[in-house]
């Protein structure tokens, strides 16, 4: 056994070459990462230094653990073996490296024999995960997945490490003048070892050496300038996820600022910038992403991949020079400078409905969408540039406070046929209830919003509602860019809700819900904020709620995203559904974290669609395929978004979309 490693160290240190190798590899390595670093620090600055323990939690669990990877099947198993197995080959070289440069020979006897199963193991797991990658992107070549020239290196370059590990030790074995009982632990390279003679195999295995020495050491210099970079960035990028994703971030000192949004790449934050090379096309943003879906100008993985270009160009990094060595580009004058226009297209900008779907399934935690609402940022405050239909929604929200521009005096009209008191009529409740825009102006949400003062009455607690002195929550006028306005709402919302001292509030809206919960905090509005379908679940849990009517209808539930993705409530409008009926509920092939958005976020409730199919309809048809006669829903948008798409169908009759308040109302016979 001694015999065989030391043949192995001994034909690595021929001459200086190796080090030599290693040295040229290293060098590359660290001059590029010392360049892409220094890029990244062009970005704005921000500071996410906070909660250590969540972040390095984060770390372990998505990068050692692979959890988010592992959610699909099959590229998460073999990502999988390609990452565990390596990992595992890395330690034990290490370790190998140690054990014999430090003296003390530790792996010896049954720990060597241990030590040489596992780093077998490693390398087929690795293998395999290399065989199905290549199976998947150039024969099952799913739409999610653009193949380039790079890609095809990186899957050759491990194919080579791991085969010519094995071939190495397998020549090795062969070489030995007698078999050992440890050489079977190393079972690849005592199942092939038959292959080498053994008057051939020293020079079998020199051959072999070298040539995994030399890959090896080409991966390590490609490291930074291919894909392979995600090894560092992924981790990166995972360390500094937003913790409070459900937020934008505000523009500071707004009256102050000369400058909003983004148009030029160094305007962005620096974990912006990170982020675009942690992006590895995988394309799952893109495969969830309901603007796409529907054949919009939007797809957030080109988003990335076109915002890392002008990175990239503007950067001027040596390795990006030599790639375009004697191209057109070289010695251009930078006339792309500006994003909008030249490498972001503004329909894409305003496709998006802000769902989250692409941050919920990034694997290391891009924040694709964000960079967006920067854009629209820039078009809505510097350039008054937006689609002309905003224009009637952001004048109704300066004269009356909501996007429908109906006086803000009949606010509370709703109200008075169930004698429900403002705060100014009635001061000492528990809670306010905060109606919102849709459930206060609209209708059909209006009877929602009776239904739920009815069951808050019902089970007793004191709620009462601003009234006239409500304003809108902003959600809208944020998400499409004109945070001027959203943060003028928010101010007075929050000094009106302070002077009735308002510590509780209830919200019938998930976009309310989302904004007055994540996002007020930013400007001083600390409230216990809840969504009417977390109360109703934790009574009906507590034994406090008994419905008396069962539904005897089937039954699909929608996610909202506001209430999803954004906040984690999945079950709770499920535990009121069971208490129902739990038998009668079909879920939809698209439900929970993979729910499809209803088209209403981000502002889009107040835009056409004139581009692609319809977000709503695309939603419609995953209701068809439950067969359930009736949709619930927990949001305003969602209920008007939905009902659109049956009436656009004609299938009134057939199916019937309601607010879970309202089911709930009837089942207590309030």
């Amino acid at each position: 056994m001694e015999v065989g490693r030391e043949l192995f160290w001994n034909i690595g240190k021929i001459g200086n070459l190796t080090y030599l190798i290693m040295g040229i590899a290293v060098l590359i390595f660290v001059y590029a990462l010392y360049e892409r670093v220094k890029a990244w620090r062009k970005g704005k600055p921000e500071s996410r230094c906070d909660q250590i323990g969540e972040r390095i939690k984060g770390v372990f669990l998505n990068i050692l653990i692979q959890w988010k990877v592992i959610r699909e099947s099959l590229p998460g198993v073999m990502h999988g073996l390609i990452f565990w197995g390596f990992l595992i080959l890395l330690i034990g070289t290490a370790l190998e490296a140690f054990d014999h440069y430090s003296g003390l020979h530790f792996l010896k006897g049954i720990t060597y024999m241990a030590f040489s199963f596992v780093m077998d193991f490693g390398g087929l797991a690795a293998l395999i995960g290399v065989f199905l990658a290549l199976i998947r992107r150039y024969i099952l070549r799913p739409r999610a997945l653009d193949n380039k020239a790079e890609d095809f290196l990186i899957l050759l370059l491990l194919l080579v490490v791991l085969v010519t590990g094995f071939l190495v030790e397998g020549a090795r074995l062969s070489s030995q003048s007698s078999q050992a009982p440890w050489e079977k632990w190393s079972f690849i390279g005592w199942s092939i070892k038959g292959w080498f003679s053994p008057e051939g195999a020293l020079t079998a295995h020199k051959f072999w050496w070298w040539i995994h020495l030399v890959t090896a050491f080409l991966f390590v210099a490609l490291l930074i300038n291919t894909k392979l970079f995600h090894i560092v960035t992924s981790i990166l990028s995972t360390y500094f996820r937003n913790l409070k994703p459900q937020a934008l971030k505000p523009i500071e000192n707004i009256e102050e600022a000369e400058y909003f949004g983004v148009n030029k790449i160094e305007e962005f934050t620096w974990i912006d910038l990170l982020q675009l090379d942690a992006c590895v096309r995988c394309g799952r943003c893109q495969e969830n992403c309901p603007a796409f879906l529907t054949d919009k100008p939007l797809n957030p993985k080109e988003v990335i991949q076109n915002l890392k270009k002008a990175f990239l160009r503007k950067s001027k990094l040596f390795w990006e020079h030599l790639k375009s060595w004697g191209s057109e580009e070289k010695g251009k004058e930078e006339e792309e400078e500006l994003l909008i226009g030249n490498y972001i297209d503004e329909d894409a900008i305003w496709s998006c409905t802000t769902c989250g779907a692409c941050v919920e399934h990034c694997p290391v935690f891009i924040e694709q969408f964000p960079k967006l609402i920067e854009m629209r940022r820039y078009l809505t405050l510097m350039e008054s540039r937006f689609p002309q239909e905003l224009q009637t929604a952001f004048k109704n929200m300066e004269n009356n406070s909501n996007p429908w521009g109906i006086g803000m005096h009949t606010r509370a009209d709703w109200a008075k046929e169930i004698g429900l008191k403002t705060l100014t009529e009635d001061p000492d409740v528990e809670y306010l209830f905060f109606v919102g825009c849709a459930g206060s102006f609209d209708d059909r949400n209006k009877k929602v919003a009776i239904a739920i003062s009815k069951l808050l009455s019902f089970v007793g607690i004191k709620h009462g509602i601003l009234g006239v002195e409500e304003g809108c929550c902003g959600d809208s006028a944020r998400r499409l860019g004109n945070e001027y306005l959203y943060q003028i709402m928010v101010q007075q919302n929050i000094e009106t809700m302070k002077n009735y001292n308002v510590k509780k509030i209830i919200t019938m809206c998930p976009h309310c819900y989302n904004t007055l919960k994540n996002e007020y905090p930013q400007f001083g509005g600390n409230f216990e904020v809840y969504h009417y379908v977390e109360v109703f679940s934790k009574l009906i849990d507590e034994n406090k709620i008994k419905p008396l009517k069962a539904l005897d209808s089937k039954v699909t539930y929608h996610d909202s995203c506001y209430l999803g993705r954004y906040n984690g409530l999945y079950e709770e409008p499920r535990s009121i559904l069971k208490a129902l009926n739990p038998k009668v509920i079909k879920e939809m092939p698209r439900s929970r974290a993979y729910s499809l958005c209803c088209g209403g976020g981000g502002g889009r409730f107040w835009m056409e669609e004139h581009l692609g199919r319809r977000i709503n309809q695309e939603r419609f048809s995953d209701v068809q395929k439950t067969g359930a006669q009736m949709v619930i829903t927990s949001c305003p948008f969602c209920l008007t978004m939905l009902s659109d798409a049956v009436k656009e169908k004609e299938l009134e009759d057939q199916i019937v979309v309601n607010d879970l308040a309202e089911l709930l109302k009837e089942a207590l016979g309030v």
